[in-house]
């Protein structure tokens, strides 16, 4: 169980990155509310989105933890922004492979946070694949 807390963990944290990314493309330096991208209205998902949330999730917490290692050793800001990008390209790759779209694995992985019966059914859900 605990390694599920941490897998779903990291890859909020990876989805993170990809809210950032995104962010900055989209509002290209305008101010944002912080609150804004935390407070998600609760939706409904079918069952294939949380699966299919579930499979990337797993794959995304692969990639979290190669990326934070070459992370680490990055020696400046230009070459941490370039593992960032890196990372944050094989992530969207791997969420648009999954067969979701950014925007919906964000608004699961903010779902989950928020009701725990959801993050048990996803829990579930990953345990079995």
């Amino acid at each position: 169980m605990q390694r599920m807390t941490a897998l779903f963990s990291a890859a909020l944290l990876a989805t993170g990155l990809m809210t950032a990314t995104a962010h900055a493309q989209e509002e290209q330096g305008a101010a944002q509310d912080p609150m804004a991208t935390q407070q998600a209205p609760a939706q409904d998902f079918s069952d294939d989105q949380l699966q299919q949330f579930a499979d990337a999730s797993q794959e995304i917490a692969v990639i979290s933890q190669e990326y934070t290692q070459r992370l680490q050793e990055a020696e400046d800001e230009t070459a941490q922004q370039e593992v960032r990008t890196e990372a944050n390209d094989r992530m969207i790759e791997v969420v648009e492979d999954s067969g979701l779209d950014v925007d919906t694995f964000n608004a699961i992985g903010q779902s989950i946070q928020q009701d725990p019966e959801m993050m048990q059914r996803v829990q579930e859900m990953a345990s079995q694949s």
